[in-house]
């Protein structure tokens, strides 16, 4: 069985840090097997307000749909002001398209968190509030969940990143992310 995870984050500015960081997290989970859809700060601006001014029906079909599929998430938010941004949290809205399915929200899925900010009260309190998300949305939070200090040179250009302790955080929210969506879906299938 190919394992499915969806990586949700970033910012509106490209190249962001916290999407560097969502994508090497996601790159992990690639390596050990997974395969690997990513919306990044691009994507995510371009989402009207769910159920706001702008929003059609369809609108976030694909991220939606890439969830349903998935059999893990993982998500990247900046620590806006002590908590996420509201472009990933505009996000998460739209997996309230989930709740009548089989498996409602991120029911039955593995979710790796990353808070990225400048300071670690903010990387705190967003991982905790990211948390809270995601056990309201009865998904299985990894073990592990990053917590970024942000700066400028914490990524090459190339978007390798030059920091050790983020890098190994990084690296095993993605393959926690992976081996508890591995395991949770041979429950599903009795493997």
């Amino acid at each position: 069985m190919t394992i499915r995870i969806v990586g949700i984050g970033g910012t509106v500015n490209p190249g962001s840090t916290t999407e560097q960081a969502l994508r090497l997290a996601a790159a992990q989970a690639g390596s050990e097997g997974a395969e690997v859809s990513i919306f990044g700060g691009e994507y995510l601006g371009t989402l009207p307000h769910y159920r706001g001014a702008g929003y059609e029906a369809g609108s976030g079909a694909e991220l939606v749909e890439a969830v349903r599929q998935a059999h893990g998430v993982i998500v990247a938010a900046p620590g806006y002001h002590g908590t996420l941004s509201g472009l990933v949290k505009n996000a998460l809205d739209y997996l309230e398209d989930l709740a009548k399915d089989e498996r409602p929200y991120l029911d039955g899925r593995a979710v790796g968190l990353i808070a990225t900010a400048y300071g670690d009260q903010a990387t705190m309190s967003t991982l905790l509030t990211m948390r809270s998300i995601v056990h309201a949305l009865r998904g299985w939070p990894t073990p592990m969940g990053a917590t970024i200090r942000t700066y400028h040179g914490l990524f090459s250009p190339d978007g390798e990143c030059l920091e050790d302790r983020a890098r190994l955080q990084l690296e095993l929210v993605g393959r926690q992310t992976f081996r508890g969506a591995r395991a949770l879906a041979s429950l599903d299938t009795g493997a």
